[in-house]
């Protein structure tokens, strides 16, 4: 008998929102929301990664719920993208949440010294934010898509709003106003696919949306990328994000820098490859790119906060996944998908180390800090080593994806890629600019006479341990570069052929 690993599938949606009930009823007893937080996201990592292996070893997965027909019921699928997708998202959720139960679960506002009371919403809403991330992955589906950014967009207001601040509250409404709008984008053009086609089914839509004329296409094309351009935060639709993720507690801010935009990220691979494969768009794309590159480091450059500074690298660094798509080929596809996992990685570990400087010295103003590298060696360590793979500094991963996107660039070989080759490499000579101006003013100068820094408790193994792993965990996908971009690249290459999804959705015969 053939062992099946198509029953893993709806776990790691099901499982973060079991786990997400039963933190509610725990709310009292903070021990317990920990242990069942961590036993489900450990969970549903080992499950991730044995269907990393099933799909890149054995085959697709596909799950029809209910076991309802296609054109009728939900279907979830799971590629090599989705799963490699799976596990990076669900490796760093589990290291925020063990970062989150070492600071204690409270929000910057609260006074530990005077036995501050633990957030008992935290842990529900980052599995509800867990089990969303994951339904955007598995959808076969653009309506079951839309429910997952909805999920997403829930679970992110309450937590970006956690401690309930003035300041919080602002940087929340916006937020909330502009994923409405791009959800008000994204469900008006679902509508208009299934007007003209009769069907949201991916695969379906995949054989039903060449046979429309070419400007329904088009349009239909512009409808569904301007939604997810917004929520991967594209230029000139990035201005919401600098200005929403800092003010969040240190723990919330690296997931949503970790996550919130690659899920627009990925939505726009899964639907340009399999629904648009052609040219279309992909001019617009490649100057959109260009800007989020370009604009989002130059901003980047002119901040004095440690928060701004990685918020507005996190918009300029979407413009490197975009440059892969748009390029077209398999090994701009390829290198995107790498740079994905890299960049999820790398700000997510920079969040949180910026997390412990504003634990250990009261503030992340590079105008405040100095002397880190004497007073607190192991953090600058903790910082240095993923500021440089953010600039691409080689053999780290981020050079290996750059270098990828490069070659991708010069093998389209149009005056508009070299453009695009030029703009890469001045953003990432921008990015190393940045992250040494940090590290001269924050680590390596001598401390701010003028600054008094507050009495704060000395930092624990508690949140300094999951930033060390993230740190150590970033270090493997250069030491493991060459596997992971042999996926990546497999994973390019069936997003290209795109026979494998529909065979798997479909079966044969559907086709």
């Amino acid at each position: 008998m053939t062992f099946t690993y198509d029953f893993l599938v709806p776990l790691v949606v099901v499982l973060p929102l079991i786990g997400a009930g039963l933190t509610v009823v725990t709310g009292q007893h903070t021990r317990a929301q920990r242990f069942i937080s961590g036993t489900t996201l450990a969970a549903v990592v080992a499950i991730s990664g044995v269907m990393l292996y099933a799909t890149d070893q054995v085959r697709m997965l596909s799950v029809r719920v209910g076991g309802w027909p296609v054109e009728q019921g939900i279907v979830l699928v799971v590629d090599r993208l989705s799963a490699l997708m799976l596990v990076i998202s669900t490796v760093v959720t589990f290291a925020v949440m063990l970062y989150s139960s070492g600071q204690g679960d409270r929000s910057d506002d609260e006074d530990e010294h005077d036995g501050g009371a633990p957030l008992p919403i935290f842990h529900p809403t980052l599995l509800v934010l867990s089990a969303g991330v994951s339904t955007t992955f598995v959808s076969g589906d653009l309506f079951h898509l839309y429910v997952g950014f909805e999920m997403l967009l829930f679970a992110s207001f309450v937590l970006l709003t956690l401690g309930g601040t003035t300041e919080r509250v602002r940087a929340g409404v916006n937020y909330v106003m502009v994923n409405l709008l791009s959800s008000l984008v994204f469900l008006t053009a679902i509508a208009l696919v299934y007007a003209a086609t009769g069907t949201v089914n991916l695969a379906r839509l995949a054989l039903r949306i060449p046979e429309l004329p070419e400007s329904t296409q088009l349009m239909l094309q512009a409808m569904l990328l301007l939604g997810f351009c917004i929520k991967a935060a594209v230029f000139p639709m990035s201005g919401w994000l600098p200005d929403s993720y800092p003010t969040a507690p240190a723990p919330v801010t690296a997931v949503f820098a970790g996550l919130l935009t690659k899920v627009g990220v990925y939505s726009l691979i899964r639907v340009q490859t399999l629904l648009f494969p052609g040219d279309g768009l992909h001019t617009l794309l490649m100057w959109a790119a260009l800007l989020t590159m370009v604009i989002g480091i130059m901003g980047a450059v002119a901040q004095d906060d440690i928060k701004r500074i990685l918020s507005y690298t996190l918009v300029s660094h979407i413009g490197y996944m975009l440059f892969g798509l748009a390029v077209g080929n398999i090994t701009g596809l390829s290198a995107s998908i790498y740079y994905v996992v890299h960049h999820i990685t790398i700000q997510t570990t920079l969040f949180l180390v910026t997390g412990l400087i504003e634990l250990k010295r009261g503030t992340t103003s590079i105008a405040k800090l100095g002397g880190l590298t004497v007073t607190a060696p192991l953090l600058s360590l903790l910082f240095f080593i993923p500021a440089m793979n953010l600039s691409g500094i080689p053999p780290l991963s981020g050079f290996i994806g750059k270098v990828g996107l490069l070659q991708a660039g010069a093998e389209l070989g149009t005056p508009l890629a070299y453009i695009l080759l030029a703009g890469s490499a001045l953003t990432s000579l921008l990015t190393l600019y940045a992250m040494s101006r940090v590290w001269a003013r924050a680590f390596w100068r001598s401390p701010v006479e003028d600054y008094v820094t507050p009495q704060l408790a000395p930092l624990t193994r508690g949140v300094v341990l999951p930033a060390t792993l993230l740190v150590v965990f970033g270090l493997m996908l250069t030491v493991f570069g060459g596997q992971l971009y042999g996926i990546a690249d497999r994973a390019a290459q069936t997003l290209h052929e795109r026979t494998p999804y529909l065979t798997a959705v479909l079966g044969e015969r559907g086709r």
